[in-house]
């Protein structure tokens, strides 16, 4: 993935001219989208992907009150990056549905790309080099919240709310910020986290409990959890 950030109407011209030459140089088989978004600061930002579909921009309404079942597939990818992360599955797809209602090239408004909705920068920081492919995405984002449930020991209102609206403004507020959409995500995703089923781990976590098998001096066999 790579962004380009120039300001001003100038910054844009220049920008879509070198965009178009690039694209007359690089031909090839596989054609790689670009995606743009301005910044609060005014800056145009842009970033390559290859979404196998049109992106599209999402928005509040979007989104269901209670978990939806997601496709199979990513289901199965949902679960593996919540093992390897220590995170709840449960809680992974509830931030997917609120983020993306499932939409793998989901685009917000404020630049926020594929299924758990990753900024330029955040995709960045965790490996992502296709925003638009599931796999990535998924990890990506999850790590991020095993990062944020670290960095709030196990606070997931706080997490949440640093998912949206940056650790920058938690800090600020010490704790969730005044900010009505904010407050309205932490409040969607986890009714929908702790609506999909009896047993969601209050902090997030993914608790495995191991099942062994063993057999006692008389020959019987016992399945146990300790």
């Amino acid at each position: 993935m790579f962004c380009l950030s120039l300001r001003g109407t100038g910054g844009r011209i220049l920008a879509w001219a070198i965009l178009a030459s690039a694209g007359l140089c690089f031909v090839q088989p596989t054609q790689a989208q670009i995606a743009s978004y301005v910044d609060r600061n005014g800056t145009v930002v842009y970033v390559n992907a290859s979404p196998r579909m049109k992106a599209r921009r999402i928005s509040g309404r979007d989104q269901n009150a209670g978990m939806v079942t997601p496709p199979m597939k990513l289901e199965k990818v949902v679960n593996a990056a919540a093992k390897r992360n220590h995170v709840d599955p449960a809680l992974v797809q509830a931030v997917i549905q609120n983020e993306s209602g499932w939409n793998p090239n989901a685009v917000s408004r404020k630049g926020a790309f594929g299924l758990m909705q990753l900024m330029p920068s955040t995709a960045e920081r965790f490996g992502v080099g296709n925003v638009f492919d599931p796999a990535q995405n998924i990890e990506g984002g999850t790590r991020y919240l095993r990062e944020l449930l670290n960095r709030y020991h196990g606070n997931l209102r706080d997490s949440l709310a640093a998912y949206n609206a940056g650790e920058q403004a938690v800090a600020r507020y010490g704790g969730v910020p005044a900010y009505p959409e904010t407050r309205a995500y932490v409040r969607k995703v986890t009714n929908t986290y702790f609506q999909s089923g009896p047993g969601h781990s209050p902090t997030g976590e993914f608790h495995r409990f191991e099942i062994r098998e063993v057999t006692g001096k008389s020959g019987r066999i016992v399945f146990t959890n300790e």
